[in-house]
């Protein structure tokens, strides 16, 4: 454990995360009903996946295959044997009153992650990953949890396959929380076995306590005697980064107020209500007795020591990031824009095979990105247009077109209007003007404002970019800036 003390004070947080994600396949856990989102509420369901008397459930080989690449990623031990059981408890998103789940044989153990948390790099213990049903989804209608007029139960995402990931009490600030989920999920979504755009793929309960400053070692761990010694609170129902910040740094003031005022913090489940920015009372905090675990009967136990080694990842994003440093020679700053997400990683690479690495760094993580953040767009809705943009930053590369007329109206109507670059530039007139041409304006601009030329001998700065922009009207803005510039100078030195 790794976990750096970064409260001064009398009083230090702890939190401990339980963080559940939806893994990518194509059918649920258990049985073949679809996991794409439905039309209707409760239509992709079957006896399986309601629990209905006698059906049984059958194992996703691709659910399991998911786990698996999480287990390596985050470097885990996947044991040659694990098995599942039933976790009871009776709510109304749970049909069968118990949840599948694994207990004390998990599918992924003693894993860690590394994240960076303001610039600086630290590990975070992974003490369990596991495999599980997700339950389904409650609607409240006419308010939150505690204040709603009656509740809505949609079953259509129930059994959809769920791997709950535990990290050890490693955090001490909601910003940290903020940082490992958005790190957990860039490697997720690099395994491929995560959506981030789908409702509810992520969702974050995160125990959180507060304890004495001096009871913290010299390194900022915890013995496992002070965390036993103080009060928890799970805060639950957080799906966002943001959202898990703010509903923890909510929480740390709540109970370090109580502390201070010499109130005790009730060892409790609490609901995070993000209309109102406050946790909300739930109920008393389960221990792990209330949930009665016992073996699954229906399902065999699950070895996959025969080909656990043969499902392979890729590499992932912290060793992209620090390649592209070292291969292509970029700073860290554009190492980690070119590599946000695999796609745009893949897309990079693609254009640097064909042009120098800076360059083709300019135009994708600059120019390309900026432009579709701007629109709402993302790379994966340029992916079948590679060829395109190969073809502008070859227009930029052997001086046909300049960057700005590149950027400002090519770059702008391929991603508005769909036109391939050779279009544009053809019927916008946008091919350079010869050296010829551009000196001719130069003279002409030059002759035609006497004020401007005196106001540049007698050192106004101000005087050169106003030729410039005089050039760059004649020519229609085809001219390189940098070029005329030059030109403006020497004819004006003479």
């Amino acid at each position: 454990m790794t976990a750096q003390t970064v409260q001064q004070g009398d009083l230090v947080t702890v939190i401990g995360l339980e963080v559940h994600v939806q893994l990518e396949t194509n059918t649920k856990i258990f049985c073949s009903c679809p996991t794409e989102p439905a039309d209707e509420p409760n239509e992709n369901v079957c006896p399986v996946c309601l629990g209905l008397p006698g059906a049984l459930p059958v194992l996703n080989e691709a659910a399991v295959e998911a786990a698996v690449k999480v287990g390596k990623a985050i470097d885990a031990d996947i044991p040659e044997e694990t098995r599942f059981h039933r976790k009871n408890y009776y709510y109304p998103d749970l049909p069968k009153n118990f949840q599948i789940t694994q207990y004390d044989e998990p599918i992924c153990a003693d894993g860690e992650l590394e994240i960076s948390v303001e610039g600086e790099r630290r590990t975070v213990a992974i003490e369990r990953a596991h495999l599980e049903e997700d339950p389904g989804s409650l609607q409240h209608v006419g308010g939150g949890i505690d204040t709603a007029d009656y509740t809505l139960v949609d079953y259509n995402r129930a059994g959809v396959p769920l791997m709950e990931i535990v990290t050890a009490p490693d955090f001490r600030s909601p910003s940290e929380v903020r940082a490992f989920l958005a790190d957990l999920e860039e490697v997720l979504e690099y395994l491929g076995v995560f959506d981030a755009g789908r409702d509810g793929s992520l969702r974050v309960d995160a125990n959180l306590s507060i304890i004495p400053a001096e009871e913290t070692n010299g390194d900022g761990t915890i013995d496992e005697e002070a965390l036993a010694a103080a009060n928890r609170t799970e805060v639950k129902n957080i799906s966002s980064h943001k959202g898990a910040e703010k509903a923890l740094a909510y929480e740390e003031t709540r109970q370090k107020n109580a502390i201070q005022r010499g109130r005790a913090v009730e060892q409790e489940t609490r609901h995070w209500d993000e209309s109102r920015g406050i946790t909300v009372s739930m109920r008393s905090k389960e221990e792990e007795k209330d949930y009665r675990y016992f073996e699954e009967a229906d399902l065999p136990p699950l070895r996959v020591s025969d080909w656990k080694e043969e499902i392979a990842i890729p590499e992932l994003p912290t060793a992209r990031r620090e390649r592209f440093q070292v291969e292509y020679d970029l700073s860290e700053e554009a190492a980690s824009k070119l590599t946000s997400t695999k796609q745009v990683a893949d897309f990079y690479e693609d254009v640097a095979s064909e042009f120098d690495p800076d360059l083709a760094a300019t135009w994708v993580a600059d120019e390309l990105l900026g432009e579709l953040n701007y629109r709402d767009m993302e790379i994966t809705d340029v992916e079948d247009r590679l060829g395109e943009v190969n073809r502008l930053v070859e227009l930029v590369a052997t001086d046909e077109i300049t960057a700005k007329n590149a950027r400002e109206a090519v770059l702008r109507g391929m991603l508005d209007d769909g036109d391939e670059p050779d279009t544009i530039v053809e019927r916008e007139g946008l091919g350079k003007t010869g050296e010829d041409e551009v000196q001719q304006a130069v003279v002409e601009a030059i002759d035609e404002n006497p004020d401007a030329v005196a106001d540049y001998h007698a050192g106004e700065g101000g005087a050169i970019n106003f030729l410039v922009g005089q050039v760059m009207q004649k020519t229609g803005g085809s001219a390189d800036p940098g070029d005329v510039n030059q030109l403006l100078r020497a004819e004006l030195e003479e």
